[in-house]
């Protein structure tokens, strides 16, 4: 389900770029795109031909993964 964002929410939020998503993740671009395919991770907002991702999101995203990995 997909969660509706407030002006409060988006103006305490950021937009980021793969590269960010990289870097914080230590995982390479190819591997996110495929789980954006398959619905694994959230999809990008578009500008143009810019992609880009909320912050909060991709935190929640890992956040998720880490208790998993560790059955919490």
């Amino acid at each position: 389900m997909t969660k509706i964002h407030t002006t409060a929410d988006l103006l305490n939020d950021k937009l980021v770029d793969m590269a960010f998503i990289t870097a914080f993740s230590g995982l390479s671009d190819k591997w996110f795109y495929k789980l954006i395919q398959s619905g694994l991770f959230p999809k990008p907002i578009k500008m143009g031909r810019s992609s880009r991702w909320l912050r909060s999101e991709v935190e929640t995203w890992m956040q998720q993964r880490i208790a998993d990995s560790r059955g919490t």
